[in-house]
């Protein structure tokens, strides 16, 4: 499409080129009509509407050039502005001319040339300035009206279309990468539209092709996870754009226009995000509500897999990967022992559970 422009463009310049050589040719016309016959005139002519389209094919590249940069910046800045302030200010900025257009038309009935010296530029001029101030103040108060009691609420439904009836959940790099994300969708615990930004997948696409095997092990992994979901129709890729710093200021932002649940494993984000009035739905605190319930003095059979930081402990983990910390566990390193629950600890990360021996615990 940016090809097509380009070219367009080109055709443009020249064909406006050809009209300047045109008419200078017809204002220098009198200086040649003395030693030219008429077909030196018609031969002059022809050879300044070719100077001409080649003046403006020599200059289309700058030009086009220039304007194509300003779309593109006018286009990205259009994308940090919410959907529904573009839609309203484009409202009004049409009001706008319309207006200026029949106060315009007024103004011809004046008569601007019986001012002496200005006279003659006044008119144009005030056509000029009136035309301007009126389509940027009906484009301001349009995206003004956007903030009116509930009228943004139901623009934002408006624009979304297939979002009306449905919640909507944006996914993040951590929890594409943590992987659980398919498993509870298809256990019908998340019901809604799953959304994955753009800058998302850049993010993802940059961890896989990192030099660290770690980090792109894990890109890998989150881009598989996406690409199986995207063919079973269960996520859909968003390209909206915004100027915050970092993809978690994106994610909030989007959360924030789009009046969605933001689907995270990381703890920080979840914070920050809540903070701002946004749902989350934070992968890591559903598994902790969804943990068996263990009390003290329970009988748990534990494999001890490693040694603990303190002397004698040794450190196992249960199906739902729950730490247990085993007193007097180190000498049982590689069995699978009974342990009897001490004392159960709550952590940002999780639940964490201490027990001793049960045969040293029966003997006290």
């Amino acid at each position: 499409m940016q090809n097509i422009v380009k070219w367009l463009l080109y055709i443009i310049f020249m064909i406006f080129g050809g009209l300047l050589g045109y008419s200078f040719s017809e204002h220098t016309r009198s200086f040649f009509s003395v030693g030219l016959t008429s077909g030196g005139l018609i031969a002059n002519t022809l050879a300044m509407i070719m100077l001409g389209i080649f003046v403006g094919y020599i200059m289309a590249p700058a030009c086009t050039w220039l304007m194509v940069k300003a779309i593109d910046s006018l286009a990205k800045t259009l994308q940090s502005i919410p959907v529904q302030e573009v839609l309203m200010g484009a409202i009004g900025l049409l009001f706008g001319l319309i207006l200026a257009f029949f106060i315009n038309l007024a103004l011809q009935t004046v008569s601007f040339s019986a001012i002496p010296v200005v006279g003659v530029y006044l008119g144009p001029l005030c056509v000029v300035m009136i035309t301007l101030f009126l389509g940027t103040m009906g484009a301001y108060v349009g995206s003004r009206v956007v903030f009116i009691h509930n009228f943004k609420k139901v623009l934002s439904a408006g624009v979304q279309g297939q979002y009306l009836s449905q919640r909507v959940i944006l996914l993040d790099t951590s929890v594409v990468i943590d992987g659980r994300i398919s498993a509870v969708r298809e256990s019908g615990f998340l019901e809604g539209i799953l959304l994955v930004p753009r800058f998302v997948l850049h993010e993802l696409q940059t961890l896989a092709d990192s030099e660290n095997n770690l980090k792109r092990n894990r890109g890998r992994r989150g881009l598989d996870l996406l690409s199986n979901m995207r063919k079973n129709h269960e996520i859909e890729v968003t390209d909206r754009e915004y100027n915050e710093h970092g993809v978690d200021g994106k994610l909030i932002r989007m959360a924030l226009d789009m009046h969605a649940c933001l689907c995270t494993t990381d703890y920080n984000l979840a914070k920050v995000a809540a903070v701002q009035g946004v749902t989350v739905l934070n992968i890591n605190q559903l598994t902790n509500a969804l943990k068996p319930v263990v009390i003290a003095g329970e009988i748990l059979t534990i494999t001890i897999i490693k040694e603990g930081k303190e002397s004698g402990q040794g450190v196992g983990y249960l199906d739902d990967g729950t730490m247990v910390v085993v007193e007097e566990g180190r000498r049982y390193v590689g069995e699978t022992v009974k342990a009897e629950v001490n004392s159960v600890v709550q952590t940002a990360a999780g639940r964490m559970f201490f027990a001793r021996y049960r045969s040293s615990a029966e003997k006290q």
